[in-house]
């Protein structure tokens, strides 16, 4: 004990009199990756809150450091490395790009952690991947990137809306997209621009995307959270995950500017091939029906209604700073065409992200701004059109041996009911305007070096507006041949439809951190926030205008009296919460997270206001060496509780509504409704080995229960006969599933890398003890009114099958279908069966490969989907022998069947198709030159190549497998149902990258 303590005395002397060996110095340097320099890189005196960011250059410089301290350089996607200083003033280093190390740095709620001490399952998608993808929505770029994670777009129109699944579906009738939160910012559920009016027979077209105001190229980095021990801290909204984007900070040092832009072009990827007019004419002589052919043979529907669309988008952005404050700003511009004509959209983006810090550092102030306006146009291409078809469905159906045009230059027009594809495309309008500001303003104290307190104040504004109208002198049912109010000819319909929205946050948040000894640590927080949800919505439609008007939306009131209509509504949902967490680091290889949040929500009951919602994660690193084999190891194991409020604002209460200046009740109050609640449990693994193979194994088990549901019988409940009671019912959804991804650098030096990715994740769900039949998937189409493809109904996956059994044609032409015993029989006699196949697939893959040969880069993507099926809706209601002699058109093998023409088409297994695909979803190749070739001016210059969807493997006889047409019934949701959606399309990039 004595010769330690004289040696501890000994180097206390020391330190105190040998200034140069341990004096504070400045350390500066550059940051480097295979493909140049890095900037925003973090770089801290480990153990301490002293660092800084690299510049555009990847150059830093860090004040105050220890000669005996370490650096730590971390940055999202690539592996974090510690350096000690060692009396060094530079310090340059190489860092490398992984994905997957346990050394990345994630973002989680509230707060940033290493992935080697996260207890949950999270993955994080840094710009580098980012980038490589094309889209016009930042989710898109998750496909196929994180295991358990299922983007799929509801068509393929420019801004079309996403359903993004997280470990598969946790409600029924609720919102089952996760929870997205921008810059510390939780966005409200629900959407957010106009949706387009109901056009008699002919559906109305979907509201857009709700995250389409975000600019790609703003995005630093896209974390996912996926299991209880790191969702629950967002208590009622975590059950359906939670997503997390965080948008470009400034950089460090000497101003920075940057300009990119570029320049593609997109088709159609799988057109359905139709017969063309030769064909057609052919099997109308074969079957015996020659008068189907009318003479021309000019018409494909291709050329009608699709094109070779064209996108160009701008970037410039500027990041700057001072000695206490840091700023960036962004400017961007998207012109986006769609493959149909007369759609698209455009949009314009404005970011402002500073930092400012003052007294002393004690004191820092973030301001955030994400400013949008897009404008879209859009087509009839629906999901609920009826047999007359949408602006698709009559480009399909039209006889191709019918002209367009008559000889006098007018449209052909063989009826109200068969529309000239062309002229629906020409007398339809429909075009929108959505503006958002996302904004927030966060101080923070620094109280002591170990406590910090933030307020965060953010505001989520936006204003949408939707006017569409089918032109006065368009033939259609219902709305053409009526009178005005002279008696003289009218038509057309006009559609008028704005909502605003204005959400604010507030939040407040103490957090705590200290070593309190080698073998203990704790990072803890305690808040308080406060969110308020406005909502409101104006409607106005009219119809029988004067044939002679054009612009029908800018004088609505001058359709019929009769027939004008408008409609308001209004809600405000509010939500307060009290949460606190604990991270703990015990011996340093136990580490403990445990949540706690108190959520109070309007939505729910008056005696339900508040609930609980408590988690846990433990996790062991059992290896954590380089220099072995096995160089990290680690289990890790949760269990929590979260909430879904993604229902109705008032389903709990009762309430009305305004039509035409009347007040009418839409629902009965239920002080006892509560939240849907998921409890979690989950086990995992993180692993990296021979320092260049890593991954993560997870499993989980998910149980929600009190699915909320309008009441069975609610039209016998008492004050308002004809409104629903929303009510918790009996019974559970369970989710099982495993998650794997794996990631390996096949090679890495001086001049080459090579690294590949891959993920897969398996999933199982089924009903549990649930007393309800519940009817989905609604089938539209010629003799289908009422019918439906998928229940939900006890001990059975969600969205499972309910059809006919069809075994193809009796020699008279006529469908065979199977009777209850099982044997063969005809329409009358057959029995729907409950099928083992579901609109959900149980297996998603994704894989991808990196690399680079010195300046030069590329990526590749591909990922898919298995074990779902799809009911092609638009073959049922299309293509049939009947509609083929009833003067349509059909793909060649529908015509050349022996049906009879009196063959109903009835709803039955022959129209379901395995959903089975694997999509080669994006190439990338850059090559960059780096600044010291470039002269004293410019700092970078690149240029890119990119294509998206090149190709996809499947069976599947419609335009695309990926597709999600809503056909919900009562509220209810559906999966895997094709009608006439917007196709995807496959398309090529050109694109150029300038710093300054």
């Amino acid at each position: 004990m004595r010769i330690n303590l004289r040696k501890g005395f000994l180097l206390l002397i020391t330190v105190l009199c040998s200034g140069a060996m341990f004096a504070q110095i400045t350390v500066s340097g550059k940051v480097d990756s295979e493909e140049g320099p890095l900037p925003g890189v973090n770089v801290v005196v480990k153990g301490t809150s002293n660092g800084t960011a690299t510049d555009f250059d990847g150059f830093y410089s860090l004040d105050n450091v220890a000669a005996d301290a370490v650096l730590e350089f971390s940055f999202v996607g690539f592996s974090t490395q510690d350096v000690p200083v060692n009396g060094r003033t530079t310090i340059d280093i190489n860092l490398l790009a992984d994905a997957q190390t346990l050394d990345e740095v994630v973002v989680i709620g509230y707060g940033s952690v290493k992935k080697s001490d996260a207890t949950g399952a999270i993955d994080a998608i840094g710009a580098k991947d980012i980038t490589t993808v094309n889209a016009a929505n930042p989710a898109e770029v998750l496909r196929g990137k994180v295991a358990g994670v299922q983007i799929t777009q509801t068509s393929g129109e420019p801004g079309a809306g996403l359903n993004i699944r997280v470990r598969g579906n946790s409600s029924i009738r609720s919102g089952n997209d996760p929870l997205i939160v921008v810059d510390g910012v939780p966005l409200a559920g629900g959407d957010v621009s106009a949706a387009g009016g109901d056009v008699n027979g002919l559906g109305s077209a979907p509201p857009r995307n709700p995250l389409n105001f975000i600019n790609q190229d703003d995005i630093e980095s896209i974390n996912v959270l996926k299991d209880a021990s790191s969702t629950a801290i967002y208590g009622s909204r975590g059950a359906n995950g939670v997503i997390l984007i965080t948008t470009k900070k400034g950089t460090l040092g000497k101003p920075q500017f940057d300009y990119s832009t570029s320049m593609g072009f997109q088709k159609v990827s799988n057109p359905i091939d139709m017969m063309s007019s030769q064909q057609y004419a052919e099997q109308a002589s074969l079957n015996g029906s020659p008068s189907l052919d009318h003479g021309s043979r000019g018409y494909d529907y291709e050329d009608a209604i699709f094109r070779t669309a064209n996108t160009i988008s701008h970037d410039l952005s500027a990041s700057f700073s001072g000695d206490d404050s840091r700023t960036r700003m962004s400017f961007g511009y998207r012109d986006q065409e769609g493959i149909v004509k007369e759609t698209g959209m455009k949009k314009y983006t404005f970011s402002l992200n500073n930092s400012l810090k003052a007294f002393n550092e004690k004191f820092l102030l973030e301001t955030n701004v994400l400013t949008s306006h897009i404008t879209d146009e859009a087509q009839l291409i629906t999901g609920g059109a009826g047999f007359i078809g949408n602006l698709l469905g009559s480009a399909l159906y039209w006889n191709p041996t019918y002209p367009i045009f008559n000889d006098d230059g007018s449209y052909f027009v063989k009826g109200s009911d068969y529309l000239n594809p062309v002229q629906l495309l020409n007398s339809y309008d429909d075009n929108a305007n959505t503006t958002r500001i996302l904004a927030s303003i966060s101080p923070t104290v620094h109280i002591t070096n170990k406590l910090d307190y933030k307020f965060v104040f953010g505001v989520d504004y936006s204003t949408s507006d939707r006017a569409s109208q089918l032109a006065a002198d368009f033939q259609l049912n219902d709305v053409s041949g009526g009178t005005t109010a002279d008696g003289s000819p009218a038509g057309g319909l006009a559609f008028l439809f704005d909502v605003e929205r204005f959400n604010k946050t507030f939040e407040n948040i103490l957090t705590y951190r200290n070593d309190f000894s080698e073998n203990f640590s704790l990072n803890a927080l305690l808040g308080y926030s406060f969110y308020s949800y406005e909502y409101k919505s104006n409607t106005a439609s009219a119809k029988y205008f004067n044939v002679n008007q054009k612009n029908l939306v800018d004088n609505i009131e001058g359709g019929k009296n009769s027939d004008f209509r408008t409609s308001s509504l209004k809600n405000v949902q509010e939500l307060q919460s009290f949460f606190a967490r604990a991270e703990m680091a015990i011996f340093e290889n136990l580490l403990v997270t445990a949540s706690l949040r108190f959520d109070g929500s309007s939505k729910v009951g008056e005696n339900e206001t508040y609930g609980t919602f408590p988690a846990v994660g433990v996790a062991y690193k059992i290896f954590d060496n380089n220099d072995s084999p096995v160089n990290n190891l680690k289990i890790r194991g949760n269990w929590g509780i979260v909430g879904n409020q993604e229902f109705g604002v008032y389903s709990s209460r009762a309430y009305g509504r305004y039509n035409n200046g009347a007040l009418s009740q839409s629902g009965n109050s239920n002080a006892d409704l509560k939240w849907e609640t998921t409890t979690n449990f989950g086990v995992g693994v993180d692993f990296r080995l021979f320092n260049n193979l890593s991954g993560s194994f997870d499993y989980y088990h998910r149980i929600t229960e009190d699915l909320i549901f309008p009441q069975p019988g609610a039209s016998n409940v008492p004050n308002n006969a004809g409104a629903a009671t929303f009510v918790n019912l009996p019974g559970q959804l369970k989710n099982t599933g495993y998650e794997i991804s794996l990631t390996w650098d096949v090679l890495r030096n001086e001049d080459w890398s090579l690294s590949l990715s891959g993920n897969a994740a398996f999933l199982d769900n089924k009903m549990e003890d649930f007393p309800l039949f519940i009817e989905t998937g609604g089938i539209n189409g010629q003799g289908l009114t009422g019918a439906y493809a998928q229940i939900i109904a006890n001990k059975l996956p969600l969205y499972t099958y309910y059809l006919n059994e069809w075994r193809g044609f009796d020699a008279n032409g006529n469908s065979i279908y199977a009777a209850a015993d099982g044997s063969d029989t005809g329409l009358g006699g057959a029995s729907k069966k409950v099928l083992k196949k579901s609109g959900l697939p149980d297996t998603n893959v994704g894989f991808s490969l990196n690399g680079n040969w010195r300046n030069l880069d590329f990526s590749a993507a591909f990922y898919g989907q298995f074990g779902g099926y799809i009911y092609n809706n638009t073959a049922n209601a299309l293509f049939f022998k009947g509609s083929f002699l009833g003067d349509r058109n059909v793909p060649l093998e529908y015509a050349t069947t022996n049906q009879v023409q009196g063959d109903p088409n009835s709803p039955s297994t022959r129209y379901l198709e395995s959903g089975d695909f694997f999509r080669f979803a994006n190439l990338n190749i850059g090559y960059t030159i780096n600044g010291d070739k470039l002269g004293n001016y410019v700092d970078r210059l690149r240029f890119q190549f990119s294509a998206n969807n090149l190709f996809v493997i499947t069976d599947y006889s419609g335009f695309d497998p990926e597709v999600d047409t809503n056909k919900a019934i009562s509220g209810v949701n559906s999966a895997g149902m094709d009608y006439l959606a917007y196709p995807n399309s496959k398309g090529f990039t050109l694109g150029v990258s300038v710093g300054f």
